[in-house]
């Protein structure tokens, strides 16, 4: 995840989506959240129906990558507005995340926090759908 986050700087207003609708910056502000959720500061609630969990958690640790245009079901089809004036503040928050994720699971390393679409994840799990989520993004701009 580190080396992932590390490619983030590379990015920039132009940098074109290969597909999808997200600017650079809707796709750094998307990440950036689901890395607060990992850090127990967004609480959610989990969109998949209790029987379909074991379902996705096999999907989850599988090598199979996130598919292209899949809608999240807790952002839905259209874009979030912008939460930052630029995408050098975004940058700063999604890094902030990442701290604030590996904060949290050192001093909780038994925790478990809810994923919208995974139900409750332990830190390995969270660090697994970080690696894929981001992964998918930034392969959506040709960063990986």
């Amino acid at each position: 995840m580190k080396e992932l986050i590390a490619k983030i700087d590379s990015i920039n207003e132009q940098t074109p989506a290969l597909w999808g609708k997200m600017t650079p910056q809707h796709m750094v502000e998307h990440i950036a959240v689901t890395l607060w959720m990992s850090a127990g500061k967004i609480p959610v609630k989990c969109y998949t129906p209790e029987d379909k969990i074991p379902f996705m958690l096999r999907f989850l640790e599988s090598d199979k990558p996130m598919p292209r245009n899949f809608v999240s079901p807790a952002v839905g089809e259209h874009l979030l507005p912008l939460r930052f004036d630029s995408l050098e503040e975004a940058i700063q928050n999604l890094k902030d995340g990442f701290q604030a994720f590996t904060a949290y699971f050192e001093a909780n390393p038994e925790a478990t926090l809810t994923n919208p679409a995974y139900g409750e994840l332990n830190y390995a799990q969270w660090q697994r759908f970080h690696e894929k989520h981001i992964t998918h993004h930034f392969s959506q701009f040709g960063l990986v």
